[in-house]
Protein backbone atom coordinates (compact mmCIF):
# COMPACT_ATOMS: atom_id res chain seq x y z
CA UNK A 1 0.00 0.00 0.00
CA UNK A 2 1.16 3.47 -0.65
CA UNK A 3 2.11 6.03 1.86
CA UNK A 4 0.32 9.01 2.47
CA UNK A 5 1.97 12.59 3.13
CA UNK A 6 0.45 13.91 6.24
CA UNK A 7 0.94 17.78 8.12
CA UNK A 8 0.95 18.32 12.06
CA UNK A 9 0.55 22.66 11.73
CA UNK A 10 2.34 24.07 15.09
CA UNK A 11 0.77 27.31 15.02
CA UNK A 12 0.38 30.47 17.53
CA UNK A 13 -3.47 31.01 17.98
CA UNK A 14 -5.21 34.35 19.38
CA UNK A 15 -7.82 34.54 22.27
CA UNK A 16 -10.92 34.52 20.99
CA UNK A 17 -10.32 35.92 17.62
CA UNK A 18 -11.59 33.01 15.54
CA UNK A 19 -11.97 34.74 12.12
CA UNK A 20 -8.02 35.69 12.31
CA UNK A 21 -7.37 31.74 13.71
CA UNK A 22 -9.34 30.83 10.40
CA UNK A 23 -7.71 32.66 8.09
CA UNK A 24 -4.03 31.06 9.60
CA UNK A 25 -5.94 27.76 9.44
CA UNK A 26 -6.56 27.95 5.68
CA UNK A 27 -3.59 29.34 4.68
CA UNK A 28 -1.59 26.41 6.21
CA UNK A 29 -4.18 24.33 4.74
CA UNK A 30 -3.01 25.69 1.43
CA UNK A 31 0.64 25.17 1.91
CA UNK A 32 0.41 21.70 3.37
CA UNK A 33 -1.77 20.61 0.60
CA UNK A 34 1.07 22.49 -1.81
CA UNK A 35 3.41 20.04 -0.51
CA UNK A 36 1.22 16.75 -0.89
CA UNK A 37 -0.50 16.47 2.54
CA UNK A 38 -3.62 14.03 2.20
CA UNK A 39 -4.44 14.45 6.18
CA UNK A 40 -3.19 18.31 7.61
CA UNK A 41 -3.64 18.33 12.02
CA UNK A 42 -3.87 21.27 14.38
CA UNK A 43 -3.71 21.51 17.66
CA UNK A 44 -6.64 21.88 20.50
CA UNK A 45 -8.49 24.82 20.07
CA UNK A 46 -7.46 26.08 16.87
CA UNK A 47 -9.86 28.42 16.20
CA UNK A 48 -10.70 29.47 19.48
CA UNK A 49 -8.39 30.44 22.04
CA UNK A 50 -7.86 28.23 25.03
CA UNK A 51 -7.38 30.44 28.12
CA UNK A 52 -10.71 31.43 28.99
CA UNK A 53 -11.55 33.03 32.37
CA UNK A 54 -15.20 32.21 32.74
CA UNK A 55 -18.00 30.46 30.66
CA UNK A 56 -19.42 33.19 29.47
CA UNK A 57 -16.53 34.11 27.42
CA UNK A 58 -15.31 30.88 26.42
CA UNK A 59 -19.40 30.62 24.82
CA UNK A 60 -18.71 33.75 22.92
CA UNK A 61 -16.16 32.10 21.15
CA UNK A 62 -17.85 28.87 20.18
CA UNK A 63 -19.57 27.66 17.53
CA UNK A 64 -22.15 24.55 16.62
CA UNK A 65 -20.74 21.63 14.66
CA UNK A 66 -21.17 21.86 11.45
CA UNK A 67 -20.93 25.64 11.77
CA UNK A 68 -19.66 28.46 9.74
CA UNK A 69 -16.00 28.03 10.19
CA UNK A 70 -15.80 24.42 9.64
CA UNK A 71 -17.85 25.26 6.32
CA UNK A 72 -15.41 27.37 5.20
CA UNK A 73 -12.48 25.09 6.11
CA UNK A 74 -14.77 21.91 4.40
CA UNK A 75 -14.84 24.28 1.48
CA UNK A 76 -10.82 24.72 1.12
CA UNK A 77 -10.51 21.09 1.73
CA UNK A 78 -12.66 20.58 -1.17
CA UNK A 79 -10.58 22.84 -3.21
CA UNK A 80 -7.28 20.84 -2.12
CA UNK A 81 -8.57 17.64 -1.89
CA UNK A 82 -7.70 16.75 1.86
CA UNK A 83 -8.69 16.34 5.14
CA UNK A 84 -7.99 18.36 8.54
CA UNK A 85 -8.74 18.25 12.12
CA UNK A 86 -9.38 21.25 14.26
CA UNK A 87 -9.62 21.81 17.44
CA UNK A 88 -12.74 24.08 18.68
CA UNK A 89 -14.47 24.59 21.29
CA UNK A 90 -18.25 23.42 20.55
CA UNK A 91 -21.64 25.09 21.83
CA UNK A 92 -24.83 22.39 21.66
CA UNK A 93 -27.18 24.89 23.16
CA UNK A 94 -26.20 25.74 26.38
CA UNK A 95 -23.71 22.92 26.68
CA UNK A 96 -20.36 24.20 25.69
CA UNK A 97 -17.49 21.27 24.91
CA UNK A 98 -13.44 21.33 24.34
CA UNK A 99 -13.68 19.76 20.61
CA UNK A 100 -12.03 18.87 17.55
CA UNK A 101 -13.40 18.06 14.03
CA UNK A 102 -12.46 15.98 11.30
CA UNK A 103 -13.34 17.76 8.04
CA UNK A 104 -13.12 16.38 4.58
CA UNK A 105 -14.02 17.87 1.13
CA UNK A 106 -17.54 16.71 1.46
CA UNK A 107 -17.67 18.80 5.16
CA UNK A 108 -17.23 17.58 8.70
CA UNK A 109 -16.90 13.67 8.70
CA UNK A 110 -16.45 13.45 12.46
CA UNK A 111 -16.02 15.27 15.80
CA UNK A 112 -14.68 14.48 19.61
CA UNK A 113 -15.58 15.76 22.78
CA UNK A 114 -12.46 16.20 25.36
CA UNK A 115 -13.27 13.15 27.73
CA UNK A 116 -10.60 14.11 30.82
CA UNK A 117 -10.35 17.43 31.90
CA UNK A 118 -7.68 19.30 33.78
CA UNK A 119 -8.23 22.15 35.99
CA UNK A 120 -6.47 24.64 33.46
CA UNK A 121 -7.50 26.69 30.80
CA UNK A 122 -11.08 26.81 29.04
CA UNK A 123 -11.37 23.15 30.70
CA UNK A 124 -12.24 24.79 34.09
CA UNK A 125 -15.67 25.65 32.02
CA UNK A 126 -16.31 23.21 29.62
CA UNK A 127 -18.83 20.15 29.75
CA UNK A 128 -16.91 17.09 29.96
CA UNK A 129 -17.30 14.53 26.90
CA UNK A 130 -20.38 12.65 25.78
CA UNK A 131 -19.15 10.50 23.55
CA UNK A 132 -17.31 7.28 23.37
CA UNK A 133 -14.07 6.92 21.31
CA UNK A 134 -14.30 6.08 18.11
CA UNK A 135 -12.23 5.57 14.56
CA UNK A 136 -12.88 7.01 11.40
CA UNK A 137 -11.57 6.44 8.02
CA UNK A 138 -10.17 9.33 5.91
CA UNK A 139 -7.49 10.21 3.44
CA UNK A 140 -6.65 6.09 3.36
CA UNK A 141 -5.69 5.83 7.23
CA UNK A 142 -7.88 4.78 9.64
CA UNK A 143 -7.78 7.58 12.36
CA UNK A 144 -8.52 7.91 16.38
CA UNK A 145 -9.04 11.90 17.40
CA UNK A 146 -8.08 12.69 21.26
CA UNK A 147 -7.84 15.99 22.97
CA UNK A 148 -4.41 17.01 24.75
CA UNK A 149 -4.83 15.48 28.96
CA UNK A 150 -6.80 12.57 26.85
CA UNK A 151 -3.63 11.25 26.18
CA UNK A 152 -2.04 11.06 29.77
CA UNK A 153 -4.23 8.16 30.45
CA UNK A 154 -3.18 5.24 28.35
CA UNK A 155 -6.89 3.77 27.72
CA UNK A 156 -7.31 6.44 25.53
CA UNK A 157 -4.94 5.68 22.95
CA UNK A 158 -5.43 1.75 23.70
CA UNK A 159 -9.27 1.63 23.08
CA UNK A 160 -8.67 3.60 19.99
CA UNK A 161 -5.99 1.20 18.78
CA UNK A 162 -8.26 -2.00 19.43
CA UNK A 163 -10.94 -0.80 17.47
CA UNK A 164 -8.48 -0.31 14.17
CA UNK A 165 -7.03 3.15 14.44
CA UNK A 166 -3.74 3.34 13.03
CA UNK A 167 -2.81 6.82 13.58
CA UNK A 168 -3.48 8.27 16.97
CA UNK A 169 -4.36 12.31 16.03
CA UNK A 170 -3.90 13.87 19.35
CA UNK A 171 -4.61 18.02 19.13
CA UNK A 172 -2.61 19.42 22.37
CA UNK A 173 -1.98 22.29 24.25
CA UNK A 174 1.16 21.56 26.04
CA UNK A 175 2.16 25.00 28.42
CA UNK A 176 5.69 25.17 30.18
CA UNK A 177 6.28 22.26 32.74
CA UNK A 178 4.75 19.74 30.21
CA UNK A 179 7.96 19.21 28.42
CA UNK A 180 8.13 15.38 29.48
CA UNK A 181 4.87 15.08 28.30
CA UNK A 182 5.77 16.55 25.02
CA UNK A 183 9.01 14.86 24.91
CA UNK A 184 7.99 11.05 26.21
CA UNK A 185 4.42 10.36 26.08
CA UNK A 186 3.92 10.22 21.69
CA UNK A 187 6.62 7.95 21.55
CA UNK A 188 5.30 5.85 24.70
CA UNK A 189 1.84 5.60 23.17
CA UNK A 190 3.23 4.74 19.90
CA UNK A 191 5.40 1.62 20.74
CA UNK A 192 2.56 0.30 23.54
CA UNK A 193 -0.21 0.50 20.95
CA UNK A 194 2.03 0.26 17.51
CA UNK A 195 0.22 2.82 15.36
CA UNK A 196 1.49 6.28 14.11
CA UNK A 197 1.04 9.37 16.90
CA UNK A 198 0.76 12.77 15.80
CA UNK A 199 0.77 15.23 18.38
CA UNK A 200 0.17 18.50 17.42
CA UNK A 201 1.09 21.77 19.73
CA UNK A 202 0.92 25.41 19.43
CA UNK A 203 3.28 28.14 20.64
CA UNK A 204 2.85 31.18 22.03
CA UNK A 205 1.04 32.55 25.10
CA UNK A 206 -1.94 33.92 26.04
CA UNK A 207 -2.34 35.80 29.71
CA UNK A 208 0.50 34.90 31.27
CA UNK A 209 0.39 31.14 29.67
CA UNK A 210 3.30 29.97 27.48
CA UNK A 211 2.74 27.15 25.21
CA UNK A 212 5.92 25.31 24.70
CA UNK A 213 5.49 23.65 20.84
CA UNK A 214 7.33 21.13 20.73
CA UNK A 215 4.75 18.74 18.45
CA UNK A 216 5.94 15.40 16.66
CA UNK A 217 4.88 12.84 14.47
CA UNK A 218 6.36 9.00 15.63
CA UNK A 219 6.12 6.05 13.78
CA UNK A 220 4.77 2.89 15.47
CA UNK A 221 8.57 1.55 16.57
CA UNK A 222 8.16 4.70 18.46
CA UNK A 223 11.19 6.48 15.76
CA UNK A 224 10.38 10.64 15.42
CA UNK A 225 9.85 11.33 12.03
CA UNK A 226 9.43 14.87 12.84
CA UNK A 227 9.43 17.35 15.76
CA UNK A 228 9.07 20.75 16.34
CA UNK A 229 11.08 23.53 18.02
CA UNK A 230 9.38 25.27 21.25
CA UNK A 231 9.22 28.71 19.92
CA UNK A 232 8.17 28.90 15.85
CA UNK A 233 5.07 28.50 13.97
CA UNK A 234 6.12 25.09 11.32
CA UNK A 235 3.88 22.90 9.73
CA UNK A 236 5.74 19.22 10.12
CA UNK A 237 5.76 16.36 7.58
CA UNK A 238 5.95 12.68 7.22
CA UNK A 239 5.13 9.86 5.49
CA UNK A 240 2.81 7.27 6.88
CA UNK A 241 2.41 3.49 5.94
CA UNK A 242 -0.96 2.20 7.16
CA UNK A 243 0.62 -1.68 7.01
CA UNK A 244 2.72 -0.88 9.24
CA UNK A 245 0.61 0.35 12.21
CA UNK A 246 -1.32 -2.83 11.42
CA UNK A 247 1.42 -5.92 12.06
CA UNK A 248 1.40 -6.01 15.61
CA UNK A 249 3.92 -8.73 15.71
CA UNK A 250 7.28 -7.38 16.28
CA UNK A 251 10.06 -9.90 15.26
CA UNK A 252 13.36 -8.47 16.42
CA UNK A 253 14.90 -12.15 16.52
CA UNK A 254 12.84 -14.88 14.52
CA UNK A 255 12.07 -17.78 16.98
CA UNK A 256 13.84 -15.92 19.92
CA UNK A 257 12.78 -12.37 20.35
CA UNK A 258 8.76 -11.87 19.35
CA UNK A 259 6.58 -9.70 20.83
CA UNK A 260 3.08 -8.63 19.97
CA UNK A 261 1.53 -6.12 23.18
CA UNK A 262 -1.83 -6.66 21.12
CA UNK A 263 -2.71 -10.21 21.03
CA UNK A 264 -0.01 -11.17 24.55
CA UNK A 265 -2.67 -8.91 26.39
CA UNK A 266 -4.55 -10.03 29.71
CA UNK A 267 -7.50 -8.09 30.10
CA UNK A 268 -9.21 -10.40 32.11
CA UNK A 269 -6.72 -9.40 34.95
CA UNK A 270 -7.55 -5.89 34.08
CA UNK A 271 -10.61 -5.01 36.09
CA UNK A 272 -9.19 -2.05 38.17
CA UNK A 273 -8.35 -0.21 35.23
CA UNK A 274 -12.49 0.23 34.37
CA UNK A 275 -13.65 0.27 37.85
CA UNK A 276 -14.84 3.45 39.76
CA UNK A 277 -12.88 5.16 42.01
CA UNK A 278 -13.99 4.98 45.62
CA UNK A 279 -12.84 7.63 48.37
Amino acid sequence: METVRVAAVQMDVKLGDREGNLRAILDRIDTAAGAGARLVVFPECALSGYVFESRDEAMSAAEEIPGPSLGAIGARCAERDVFAVVGLLERDGERLFNACAMVGPKGVIASYRKNHLPFLGVDRFVDPGDRPFEVVEAAGLRLGMHICYDGSFPESGRVMTLLGAEVLLWPTNWPTRAEPTAEHFPIVRAMENAVYVMAVNRVGSERGFPFIGHSSIVDPNGQVLARGDGECEQILMAEIDPELARRKKIIRVPGLHEIDRIADRRPEYYGPIVSTLRS
